[in-house]
């Protein structure tokens, strides 16, 4: 099935990019979401099954391949508007979906790989469909956070492929089948941990790019500016998910090993700094695009905070993940219409969203507050058993600076949004202020609602993934 489903993405892809009509667009891009639940449900209902030789349906990559296939159904139907609203050329539509559907499909795939070579060479493939999709609009400034994203995701990807001869070096010989995750956790104990220390530590830092972390979260943060808003809202969610995937596939072989502490200091620096940074942009951030993308940074850093402490992090550190993407995905893809009112995105020139899109205005307050961990928000939880793990742990000084870290964040996220929901503009023209339809936030309302739901009274199957998926880590 999972051959299957990559030739059939191809194909459609391929499709896609040399088709002209619209009506075909829609019947291929319809298609695609069939085939993805149908591989995402086939994956579910085969769990723990290896198939091709390099990819299995373990309970991570089946649970992030959920999340995956729910968020694209509203990238696609939001990326079908954007394109409409904007009458983009044939050519420029061709590109931007078949883009689009290899960057959905390599994703998935990077989820379930279990190989580490495999997952470098899904996450380059990634790098390729997402840079597509940032030049998007073909100008001056999307070349240039094109380029930006290129180069340092070319570095990290090299940095990622060091990693990978240092872990064969660490195993004492260089077969390529002794690199699956598996193999690699089973021979943990015997492992030269100088070179899995030095492999960990370049693999870590390549999948910063994609994760949004320090020290290499300067690529998306321009990526997501950049890139149309549908696009914005995969980059922020089920990306950055790939990076987390990687940094924690790699970091279970090191659970194993007598350098966890060592890896959990890695990590715990990188977590600190990262939510620290995302606190000083934060403050002085004027582009909404950029504050989104910023928020995601300091979510990505709690998430490597909850790894680096253990315990009841690994499974807070997973749930963080999927409630996180889901709710970020849901302000991407508000921000379009947004931007339709304004036709700005500096947010000292945007003002009074409440009377012109109600609707719409509602989820940016929803959607702040489950960003910021307000109750009744789904992250909520996630963020309390985080907090719990640092106190169980005895990092109490990390808790109290992180605490007023996300105290800070919080402020300078309220002052900007309490701006755009309800401050009213000087010397701006309503006579051109489209009216939104409400049905365009519905999609968001759902992603929120659902963030919410797994949060405070999540099924059991949703329960049993996460803990399989920190299985065997103390």
């Amino acid at each position: 099935m999972t051959i299957l489903y990559l030739l059939g993405a191809l194909s459609i892809g391929a499709g896609l990019f040399i088709n002209r009509n619209k009506l075909v667009n829609y019947i291929l891009t319809s298609l695609f979401i069939v085939l993805q639940w149908g591989f995402t449900i086939y994956a579910y209902f085969h769990l723990n099954i290896t198939e091709a030789e390099y990819f299995t349906f373990d309970s991570l990559g089946v649970l992030l391949l959920l999340v995956l296939s729910t968020i694209s159904i509203p990238a696609i139907f939001h990326s079908h508007r954007y394109i409409d609203l904007h009458n983009e050329p044939a050519k420029s539509q061709s590109i931007y979906f078949s883009a689009l559907i290899i960057l959905i499909a390599a994703i998935g795939l990077a989820y379930l790989a279990n190989h580490i070579a495999v997952m470098w060479i899904f996450a380059e493939i990634t790098t390729l469909a997402a840079s597509a999709l940032i030049y998007h609009h073909r100008n001056k400034l999307a070349l240039e956070g094109t380029w930006k994203y290129v180069f340092i995701c070319a570095v990290s990807v090299a940095f990622i492929f060091i990693g990978i001869l240092f872990l064969s070096l660490s195993l004492g010989k260089a077969s390529s089948d002794s690199l699956s995750f598996q193999y690699m956790i089973s021979r943990a104990t015997t492992l030269n941990q100088f070179w899995l220390k030095l492999a960990f530590l370049f693999i870590f830092t390549g999948f910063t790019v994609k994760a949004g972390l320090v020290p290499m979260f300067t690529a998306g943060v321009d990526a997501k500016d950049k890139a149309p808003g549908p696009i914005a809202a995969l980059l922020s969610s089920v990306l950055m998910n790939m990076g987390v995937v990687g940094i924690f596939r790699t970091y279970k072989i090191i659970a194993n090993t007598p350098i966890q502490y060592w890896a959990n200091l890695v990590i715990g620096i990188s977590a600190v700094l990262s939510i620290f940074v995302a606190t000083v942009y934060m403050i002085k951030v004027k582009n909404i695009k950029r504050m989104f993308a910023y928020s995601s940074i300091e979510h990505m850093g709690l998430v490597m905070l909850a790894i680096s402490v253990g315990g009841i992090g690994y499974y807070a550190a997973i749930l963080h993940i999927v409630l996180h993407a889901f709710v970020k995905s849901s302000l991407f893809f508000q921000y379009n219409q947004i931007y339709r009112v304004y036709q700005d995105k500096n947010i000292y020139h945007i003002g009074n969203y409440f009377k012109y899109n109600p609707t719409g205005a509602i989820v940016i307050l929803l959607g702040f507050i489950s960003a910021t961990a307000m109750p009744p928000s789904g992250l909520f939880v996630s963020e309390f058993l985080i907090f719990r793990a640092l106190f169980e742990g005895h990092q109490i000084f990390i808790l109290i600076a992180v605490l007023l870290l996300l105290t800070i964040i919080i402020w300078a996220f309220a002052k900007n949004i309490l701006k755009v929901l309800f401050t009213p503009l000087t010397n701006f023209d309503e006579s051109n202020v489209p009216i939104i339809k409400p049905w365009e936030s519905y999609s968001q309302y759902a992603l929120i609602i659902l963030s919410i739901y797994l949060g405070l009274t999540p099924p059991d199957f949703f329960v049993q993934l996460i803990k399989e998926s920190v299985m065997f880590l103390s």
